[in-house]
């Protein structure tokens, strides 16, 4: 008999690169520093009972929720908003302007698990191993931005994710294009001088990377969910020059995937369907403006997600009860800087210290506005 008797986290946050990503619950303020994430759609560590269980969607686990999303707006927007005087009536794009970002992630995820053994008869042990598992993720994510309307802006997001993984077991590098996710940002009332913006957000997420149900279990080299979810939310802003305060709330849900054919050799069962669980995010945090070109900012984002359930047959192809995995609760401590290289390019510079265990254990980010045209 088999059980698991520990499960520690390597190290003490997408992204990353900079919603609450999805995978990931995704909306941050329209004005919010870009955020950080894993780009690792499914995190390793979880822990096994005594009949191993595949593994959950990896994109309904707490840590993708926290990925940037096509909702989300870099830090420049911010910064040029806090840092200078507009006129302008929204805060969005204004009708017919494109604008593009950059976004260079990297996150790192570490666990370790011990497994001990036991001869049924005496109940002694007769196995004790350390497993240990490390997954280095860098994902490259082109954001296009279109002002369809002043206050309506149309986003879509494409990643290529790449993703080493090292376990006891298994080695191996993934190279791949990750999730597409379309998205518009809506903001319903004039921004005012004196009481907040508030930025409608909603998003769409396709399984167009890697699956991790098309991947043997344990080797985690997948680059997307699996499936499709969508994403709601709203962000609020304030701006007191120099600073400016920001919160956001979201609800992301998944649907569900049938037709699987995943096997798993430790028990000889078979992963035919998953449903993703829901997941709620929260967000908030400050931008500080230093002087005219350097500012810094703060934020913490966290995101809840239920139980996922999934369906498996045994080794007689006989049905089993369905089985749930356990709730997951990530979070994430960011902090930025943003450099101000014209008036029309801030650099920014983002690192995500994760807070619990379903959080990668830290991030990196860099966000680079893009120029097509004078705007």
């Amino acid at each position: 008999m088999k059980m698991t008797s520990a499960n520690w986290k390597g190290t003490a946050l997408t992204l990353a690169c900079g919603l609450f990503t999805c995978v990931a619950a995704h909306a941050q303020p329209d004005n919010q520093p870009a955020m950080p994430g894993p780009a690792a759609p499914d995190t390793p560590g979880q822990t096994t009972a005594t009949l191993p269980v595949p593994p959950a969607p990896a994109a309904s686990s707490a840590a993708d929720a926290l990925k940037k999303q096509a909702g989300d707006v870099d830090q420049a927007t911010l910064l040029k908003d806090t840092l200078t005087k507009t006129d302008r009536q929204y805060s969005l794009l204004r009708a017919g302007r494109l604008a593009a970002n950059y976004d260079l992630n990297y996150s790192y995820v570490g666990n370790q698990q011990i497994d001990v053994g036991f001869t049924d008869s005496t109940s002694t042990i007769d196995l004790f191993r350390i497993e240990t598992t490390r997954a280095h993720t860098i994902t490259n994510t082109l954001s296009v931005d279109y002002g369809l309307l002043d206050n309506l802006t149309i986003s879509g997001t494409f990643p290529f994710v790449s993703k080493f993984t090292q376990s006891t077991e298994f080695s191996g590098t993934a190279y791949d294009i990750g999730d597409l996710v379309f998205g518009a940002r809506y903001q319903p009332f004039v921004q005012s001088g004196t009481g907040p913006t508030y930025t409608i957000t909603s998003s769409l997420s396709l399984p167009t990377g890697r699956s991790p149900f098309d991947e043997r279990i344990g080797q985690n080299t997948s680059t997307g969910s699996g499936y499709a979810s969508a994403s709601v939310g709203v962000n609020a802003s304030q701006v007191f020059d120099p600073v400016a305060l920001f919160g956001s709330l979201s609800f992301t849900a998944g649907k569900s995937v049938s037709n699987l054919h995943q096997f798993n050799t430790t028990d000889l069962s078979t992963l035919t369907g998953v449903q993703p669980g829901k997941s709620i995010g929260f967000g908030a945090g400050f931008t500080y403006a230093l002087s005219y070109n350097v500012s810094t900012s703060v934020s913490f984002q966290e995101t809840v997600t239920t139980p996922s359930h999934i369906s498996v047959v045994n080794s007689s192809n006989v049905a089993q009860p369905s089985r749930a995995t356990a709730m997951q609760v990530g979070a994430i401590l960011n902090f930025g800087l943003g450099i101000r290289l014209n008036p029309k390019t801030t650099v920014n510079l983002t690192a995500g210290i994760g807070l619990t265990t379903d959080s990668p254990d830290f991030s990196l980010g860099l966000n680079v506005p893009l120029t097509f045209s004078p705007f």
